[in-house]
């Protein structure tokens, strides 16, 4: 976390996380997770990752996944979400 205030949201719980802050994750750990700015300030955060084209991003807590290589976001089994707008 570079400035602000997040809570990370993951399938064990809720963490808050502040200025200084760091969360990791395992690769292939499944743990779904999201952040959600509940203050009145804007949050600043800076997120690493490989990128690599061949990964497969898979959301354990809803139906949808997306390949890096392309981006779209998908059903488990394939088929696309409709696009919106």
């Amino acid at each position: 976390m570079l400035e602000g205030e997040l809570t990370l949201v993951e399938d064990g719980g809720e963490t808050q996380l502040k200025a200084g802050d760091a969360a990791t994750f395992a690769k292939n750990s499944g743990n779904g997770h999201h952040m959600i700015n509940r203050s009145s300030v804007t949050a600043r955060y800076l997120e690493v990752g490989s990128r690599n084209p061949d990964d497969v991003i898979t959301c354990s807590d809803i139906d949808m996944m997306s390949p890096n290589s392309d981006g779209r976001f998908l059903h488990k089994d394939g088929r696309a979400y409709p696009r919106q707008g």
